[in-house]
């Protein structure tokens, strides 16, 4: 059966991570319908299927290269993408002028691409199926776990001004491709 083939594409290991992947796009979705809770609810689903994946994939074989570039591909969909979407449009109910915006925006444009940096430098050093002890630099699901925090304490007023909440975008944008070293779970 296909599911438990480690060279078909579809096998159980990847299914879940399409998963991921869908749960990031209909994420997105509600953000910008302004349904902030359901796409929430949709990024910890997303977070529980990006640890299925792996366990999935060591466990009956199906670790591959292909596995290794999709599971990166979610990540950045789904812990990159998506949390930048949710933080950049609650913030726009503050925000007073396009100056802002922009400026704002290209901040979260700069996270996703210290995002995006991280997982291919992470692709580049890592073989299927192996893990090690330690991740260099803030994986990006932590770093998405991180952006979910700001964006509580900037709904629930307890962190109200933007350029806080924006250099610390920054701060999580640049641990990404830090040299920090953080166990692997």
């Amino acid at each position: 059966m296909f599911l438990f083939d480690k060279n078909h594409r579809y096998n159980m290991a990847n299914m879940i991570t399409f998963g991921n992947i869908a749960c990031g796009v209909i994420a997105i979705y509600f953000i910008v319908k302004g349904d902030f809770f359901t796409a929430i609810i949709l990024a910890w689903i997303a977070g529980a299927l990006d640890i299925a994946d792996g366990k999935v994939a060591r466990k009956l074989g199906l670790s591959t290269e292909f596995g290794v570039q999709l599971d990166s591909f979610a990540d950045f969909l789904s812990f990159v993408v998506m949390p930048s979407f949710l933080l950049f449009y609650a913030l726009q109910k503050g925000m007073n002028g396009s100056v802002q915006e922009i400026i704002i925006g290209l901040i979260f444009i700069f996270y996703i691409i210290s995002g995006l940096r991280r997982l291919v430098e992470f692709n580049l050093k890592v073989d299927a199926g192996e893990v090690s002890k330690y991740f260099e630099g803030v994986p990006t699901p932590l770093g998405a776990i991180l952006l979910w925090v700001l964006y509580l304490l900037y709904s629930y007023e307890i962190m109200q001004n933007i350029y806080v909440v924006a250099m610390l975008v920054i701060a999580i944008a640049w641990s990404l491709n830090s040299k920090l070293k953080i166990p692997h779970p």
